[in-house]
């Protein structure tokens, strides 16, 4: 039990430096949005039990993987064709009349 304890930190701590590593290598990326790990315990379940004695101990995952849509700094172009959200939001694009996209571009 203990090895595989290990091993979720191992692979967690992985995956944690996968995302971040995204995040430095997107860092100068007009637009780039940065992502946050969110981790969770596993559960150690008896087998006899059927779920009745759960404990804490088992090692970590990873739940989720979120975007953040912080606002990022507007800067003046010098383009009077240049657009920005400033707070939350996203643009509507209309490409050719058949479907409608959201982008939300902002500088980090």
């Amino acid at each position: 039990m203990g090895f595989n304890t290990a091993l979720s930190g191992i692979k967690a701590s992985a995956d944690f430096l996968s995302v971040t590593g995204n995040n430095i290598a997107n860092s100068d990326t007009t637009g780039f949005k940065r992502s946050r790990v969110e981790f969770g315990d596993l559960y150690n379940t008896s087998v006899l039990g059927a779920g009745s004695s759960n404990a804490i101990g088992s090692g970590v995952s990873v739940n989720n993987v979120a975007q953040q849509f912080a606002p990022g700094n507007i800067s003046d172009t010098g383009s009077n064709l240049d657009l920005a959200v400033d707070g939350t939001g996203f643009f509507v694009l209309d490409v050719g009349g058949l479907r409608r996209l959201r982008e939300r571009v902002t500088s980090n």
